[in-house]
């Protein structure tokens, strides 16, 4: 019993990990709006900036490595190795929302040091898609910690346990 209770909490984890970085990545990518300002028009897309980029390819790469772990035999021994590839893509998520938040922030304040005016008022559409997609990365980004610890936990206890 305790042992299929571990494999549904795994489960429910990868599950809403999966989730979360499938949704900010297509919240992100949906992510388009198109502003006029008298002769002057303005389409702002994801694909302007690298860092938004970087974020649909980072949870992109997790959202795969999550639905195929799914699938994984619980008797493998490469549980080991999904260990390692578990703090490999939270720290890709780290750095990814890490980038897409500083670039968020820029487009809704601006920074007068540099000249950059904010563009959240004339595109608050597209900002607020921006920060739906940030939040679900977020969110991915704790379950991804979470779901580290548990494999810590669960995966390499037994292993552990065994050579003493």
């Amino acid at each position: 019993m305790v042992k299929l209770t571990k494999r549904i909490g795994g489960l429910v984890l990868r599950l809403a990990a999966f989730a979360a970085a499938l949704a900010a990545l297509i919240v992100m990518v949906t992510s388009r709006e198109r502003a006029s300002f008298f002769a002057i028009s303005l389409e702002a897309k994801y694909t302007d900036m690298a860092a938004f980029k970087y974020f649909v390819i980072a949870n992109a790469v997790v959202s795969v490595y999550s639905f195929l772990v799914l699938f994984l035999p619980k008797e493998s021994l490469l549980w080991k190795f999904v260990v390692v590839l578990d703090l490999v893509m939270t720290m890709l998520l780290t750095s990814s929302l890490s980038a897409a938040l500083a670039v968020a922030q820029v487009g809704k304040k601006g920074n007068a040091n540099a000249g950059w005016l904010p563009i959240c008022g004339q595109v608050p559409k597209f900002c607020d898609q921006i920060t739906g997609a940030l939040i679900a990365g977020f969110v991915a980004l704790v379950l991804y910690v979470f779901l580290l610890l548990y494999s810590l936990h669960y995966v390499l206890d037994p292993f552990l346990l065994q050579k003493s």
